[in-house]
């Protein structure tokens, strides 16, 4: 079941609410067993075998968790316990996601096995995977003290964070879980977060499925474009991608203050970063913390250790020295992306896509640490300085994304080349033709006018100059982030029939733009 849906918005979510809040006024513990059972059902909706798979995951992970908890003063068996249950949830990630093309990869070369058709991926299942295996993860470390298996099974299935995110963490939700509270009715609940998934729906269906078929267009002859062809598809998918999972982001945090919860942030203007590591602090946020909490963190302290062992300067004077920066930064940096990258996908475009971002953030480090980065007012310049380093860094973005979208390194290099200018530039009086991508006319509204173009310009303008969807709700914010309210008060919502008003005729247009349901791009990872 999709949120951009008939049968979702129509019939799934209005149903869904007014049982929770019945129970919840008789019976929140009722009112939680039912967000369970609707969240299953959503699941199920799409292939009802996988409910199985999911059921059996969570029951796996909950029995393994009181096991660690249990072995608390017997820290050899609880690692081992630990390290059981983790295999097992990535073996059960590397069945679905890799199994079949590591079978071809063998075939490929040579061996008589295979080839195997892909599997079918189960959706959600590295987000409900993750979010299980963080759980394991912190038992071991002692610092889950909620243990209720229906907080727990909600915590895990709750239906606006299951199939794309955020990867939430226990210590955010369980307790919220467990409050009575929670499962009240209050008007503002429903008024923010209905203009929130307002906002995000209007996204998804307005602006990501409108750039679409250019994005699709352009990748499917990354051959033939040239340069401002290979821009025009890479940007189109960039902002395809986008406006797309923005709009997730904010229909799963508005969908989520409908019933009284709150999520983390997990999407702040990614392209608006100047840096790279400001980039990856506002895109899927979540990602980002787990990533660093459970892959970088780990080995960066099991290097900072070896150091110590042998001798070696640790802390902010070692990282300035090259030994040092190379095995305190860099390393980690690459393994931490390089697994990110494959968690996206089992080609290799996608580990090249996470070692390209360990690449920039390896010199965005590096310039911090040896370059002018360090120099005092160096991080202040002024707006010339801050629009250079934000095309920069989106233009960084564009290159590691077409590896991202195509669907093999040969088309992502292809495009590549197409950006880099290696198949010519198209001259003005010919910016038309694109080699037959039916992109006719791609980029002339330079000189006259083109859809493609009005798109991109007028999608980078909202993506650049207008608040995002968690400035817009300002102090009324459905997350658990600090409010941080848009610039001018005309901006911010406020509870009042003109914001109403503007709610009720995004969803009109949504509605009335609904002529067929498209997946959410993070449905495939």
């Amino acid at each position: 079941m999709l949120f951009n849906s008939f049968l979702f918005l129509l019939i799934f979510l209005p149903v869904t609410l007014g049982v929770h809040y019945l129970l919840g006024a008789l019976r929140p513990r009722l009112a939680a067993l039912w967000l369970c059972v609707a969240s299953i059902v959503f699941y199920g909706w799409w292939n009802p075998q996988f409910v199985v798979l999911l059921g059996g995951s969570i029951a796996f992970n909950y029995l393994v968790s009181l096991v660690i908890l249990a072995l608390a003063g017997r820290p050899r068996l609880q690692l081992l316990a630990t390290a059981l249950g983790v295999a097992a949830d990535l073996l059960l990630l590397v069945h679905y996601k890799y199994f079949a093309a590591m079978v071809n990869f063998v075939h490929d070369m040579g061996l008589a096995i295979g080839p195997m058709d892909t599997l079918i991926l189960p959706l959600g299942i590295s987000f409900f995977t993750f979010t299980q295996i963080g759980y394991l993860l912190d038992c071991r470390a002692g610092t889950v003290n909620d243990r209720s298996p229906l907080s727990y099974v909600l915590f895990v299935t709750f239906f606006p964070h299951l199939i794309a995110g955020p990867i939430l963490h226990h210590k955010e939700m369980m307790p919220q879980f467990s409050k009575r509270e929670s499962y009240r009715f209050h008007s503002d609940n429903l008024s923010v977060g209905g203009m929130l998934f307002a906002i995000g729906l209007a996204k998804k269906v307005l602006l990501a499925d409108s750039i679409a078929p250019y994005a699709d267009a352009g990748f499917a002859a990354t051959g033939q474009v040239q340069f401002w062809g290979a821009w025009a598809a890479a940007t189109s998918y960039a902002l395809q991608l986008y406006f797309d999972f923005s709009g997730y982001s904010d229909m799963a945090l508005g969908l989520a203050r409908m019933f009284g919860i709150r999520f983390p942030l997990n999407f702040n203007s990614p392209y608006k970063a100047t840096s790279i590591i400001d980039f990856w602090a506002r895109w899927h946020i979540t990602l980002t913390r787990y990533i660093t909490a459970y892959l970088y963190y780990p080995v960066a302290m099991a290097v900072s250790r070896w150091r110590s062992r042998g001798g070696l300067p640790n802390g902010p004077g070692a990282v300035a020295t090259a030994n040092g920066f190379a095995s305190l930064i860099v390393l980690p940096t690459v393994w931490a992306m390089g697994l990110a990258g494959i968690w996206h996908g089992a080609g290799l475009q996608f580990l090249i896509f996470g070692l390209l971002h360990a690449g920039y953030l390896v010199v965005n480090h590096a310039w911090r640490i040896f370059g002018n980065g360090r120099k005092p007012g160096a991080q202040r310049g002024g707006r010339l300085q801050h629009v250079a380093c934000l095309l920069l860094t989106f233009g960084a973005v564009l290159v590691a994304q077409a590896f991202f979208r195509a669907d093999g390194v040969a088309d992502a290099w292809q495009l590549v080349q197409g950006m880099a200018g290696v198949r010519g530039w198209e001259s003005l009086g010919n910016l038309g033709h694109l080699g037959g991508l039916g992109l006719a006319d791609g980029w002339r509204l330079l000189v006259g006018h083109h859809l493609q173009a009005a798109y991109i310009a007028a999608m980078l303008a909202i993506v650049w100059l207008a608040p995002n969807a968690h400035q817009i709700m300002g102090v009324y914010g459905a997350s658990l982030a600090k409010p941080d309210p848009a610039p001018r008060p005309w901006m911010r919502w406020q509870p009042n029939v003109g914001w109403l008003l503007a709610m009720l005729v995004l969803l009109a247009l949504c509605l009335l733009n609904l002529h067929k349901e498209t997946r959410f791009l993070y449905f495939q990872f």
